[in-house]
């Protein structure tokens, strides 16, 4: 968790999530964020040295949803930027569309 509970906390989180302490500590923070509504989409799990963080973060960093190789989703520069709840906002009305079923869009030749 990068702003657990017990630490440096995010203004709006949306989770209780205290520091981690193993890769278990992880793996229910994520199976948490499927279990409370994340959307159905792939969730990563860094291990406990950080090595996709170091290979691939960087500073600063952004919340980003990606989807079909296109980024859908950007958020502010953080970690002053970030906007969690915007982000949720973003996730439940997209949950809603997934929920709505496939719109029919109409093609004239």
């Amino acid at each position: 968790e990068a702003h657990p509970s017990d630490g440096w906390v995010s203004s709006d989180a949306a989770y209780d999530i205290p520091k981690h302490q193993c890769l278990q500590d992880r793996l229910r923070a994520a199976a948490l964020l499927l279990q409370e509504g994340a959307p159905a989409c792939p969730l990563a799990v860094d291990t406990m040295d950080n090595a996709s963080s170091a290979a691939y973060g960087a500073y600063f960093e952004r919340l980003y949803i990606v989807q079909e190789r296109k980024v859908t989703y950007q958020g502010g520069r953080g970690p002053e930027g970030y906007k969690i709840a915007e982000l949720r906002r973003w996730l439940d009305r997209y949950q809603s569309r997934l929920q709505a079923g496939p719109s029919t869009v109409v093609v004239q030749v």
